[in-house]
């Protein structure tokens, strides 16, 4: 049997999700199982909560059981009022209090991982980074929070005179780049979900919170589903979670273990093929918005 020559280093770009998070473990779990290393990692949308995390410290054994025990519906503060005012049904603020206590108040400037987080600036577009680089005094918390505000859902959130929004809300073009500057193949693993009817049936006196979860749900899973352009198709990795929504926030410890072994498998079974067939010739290089800028 010949010998695989595929890279052992990448950097691993986890990108969207939002409560289909354990999927994100899973893919980090097959790459240790693989003994393919990463001192960089990026995250995206929910992607950054794992990025976040591991770039901390946190083992993965220790983030699967996290991810199992904890009640997503602690994050859903919803209200109707706080939707006209700041653009989303939740404030997002216990997620980032969580958040917080689980990366000890960190900065950037103070991880052990190379970690860039990315949103989405829609006071005049683009990507925003936040790195060691450029915001090494920022909490990463506050990043993270910043590349998860899912629309509708939590509000958006103010940096400077960026209006910043979910992070994978931007073009393919701004993910891959030689993040870590020598050369190191990055390799996107994005969340792709199906379409899945709900029923009416509860919908209650005062149906649209629901009517915006779904319009939500809907955009999510489109936005998961977009064309993967061809130049990038050698470096992406597309996780299948079939019906499991993006904004499942009452999912059940069943369906977290399932999202778990969808990465894992996946990735196991498609990250060996993905490397075998790198050009680094193809990564190209482009210039984004850094967190704070104005221009």
């Amino acid at each position: 049997m010949e010998k695989s020559t595929y890279p052992k280093t990448i950097v691993p770009i986890l990108s969207g999700g939002g409560t289909r998070l354990p999927a994100h473990i899973g893919i980090l779990q097959a790459l240790n199982d693989l003994n393919i290393s990463y001192s960089t990692i990026v995250g995206v949308s929910g992607g950054s909560i794992i990025a976040a995390l591991v770039a901390k410290g946190h083992c993965l054994a220790y983030l699967k059981e996290l991810a199992l025990t904890t009640n997503f519906r602690q994050f859903t503060d919803f209200s109707l009022w706080r939707l006209l005012k700041q653009g989303g049904l939740s404030s997002g603020d216990r997620l980032e209090q969580w958040l917080d206590e689980q990366l000890e108040g960190l900065t950037f400037e103070e991880l052990a991982y190379n970690l860039h987080i990315v949103a989405t600036d829609v006071n005049g577009g683009g990507p925003v980074i936040f790195n060691r680089q450029n915001t090494p005094q920022v909490k990463v918390s506050q990043a993270v929070r910043s590349s998860m505000s899912i629309p509708l859902i939590f509000a958006f959130k103010e940096f400077g005179d960026q209006l910043l929004v979910d992070g994978a809300i931007l073009s393919e073009d701004a993910l891959f780049r030689d993040w870590q500057e020598d050369g190191t193949p990055s390799v996107c693993f994005r969340l792709r979900s199906e379409q899945k009817k709900e029923s009416l049936k509860h919908k209650g006196r005062f149906p649209l919170p629901l009517y915006l979860t779904m319009l939500t749900r809907t955009f999510m899973s489109a936005l998961s589903r977009e064309y993967v352009a061809s130049r990038f198709w050698h470096r992406t990795i597309i996780i299948n979670t079939e019906h499991i929504s993006a904004v499942d926030f009452k999912a059940s410890q069943s369906i977290k273990l399932k999202l778990y072994q969808l990465g894992y498998d996946t990735t196991l079974a498609f990250i060996p093929k993905k490397l075998d067939t790198e050009d680094p010739s193809l990564i190209p290089v482009t210039k984004d918005k850094v967190a704070g800028s104005t221009g």
